[in-house]
């Protein structure tokens, strides 16, 4: 996207080349939905997992869209799951009922919106995004989101597989082929 250009963002994708196993199972935590249901990510085991920090003020704000359409063609292999944050910038000002309804209305989200949180390190950070970014839990990525959209896609058993960077659209190649494959 020419965001990334403007602002110097990379594109980056980080993979987990040596297949490392998480240390500590991500599939022992819940996560707040907008609506006020909890979702248990052990519900989730069985198909690859898509996890987004979003915000609705963002220049990748569209990617929701693209987010929709991965998750329509992918129905049977992926889960995805959306973390409104206001870290960056505050692109991301509603509240819960607001968040959910700009997505459905905006971009026809169908896959579960998270209450808003924080994704970035420190003592408010949301527990999922805790496991993303900590090699101790997840066997080797240290990657916290660099901005809105970092995506991290875990394989169906729990496995932390690639880090996709806020400039890597949903539909890449990269994605495509990690979601084909199931490898990097």
């Amino acid at each position: 996207m020419k965001l990334g250009k403007w602002t110097g963002m990379k594109a980056a994708v980080l993979s987990n080349k040596e297949e490392k196993k998480p240390l500590t199972p991500i599939y022992n935590r819940t996560v707040d939905l907008a609506g006020g249901r909890q979702l248990p990510l052990e519900q989730l085991k069985g198909k690859k997992l898509l996890l987004v920090n979003t915000a609705s003020d963002c220049g990748y704000t569209a990617q929701y869209e693209e987010l929709q359409q991965l998750y329509e063609r992918f129905p049977d292999q992926l889960n995805i799951l959306a973390f409104p944050a206001n870290d960056f910038k505050e692109q991301e000002k509603g509240d819960d009922a607001s968040i959910e309804q700009f997505c459905k209305l905006n971009y026809g989200v169908t896959f579960p919106v998270a209450k808003k949180s924080s994704v970035i390190p420190g003592a408010s950070q949301n527990p999922v995004f805790q496991w993303l970014s900590n090699p101790a839990e997840n066997g080797w990525c240290n990657k916290a989101p660099e901005w809105n959209f970092s995506k991290y896609l875990l394989n169906e058993e729990g496995v932390l597989i690639n880090y996709f960077a806020p400039g890597v659209s949903p539909l890449d190649a990269s994605v495509i082929e990690a979601l084909d494959n199931g490898k990097d």
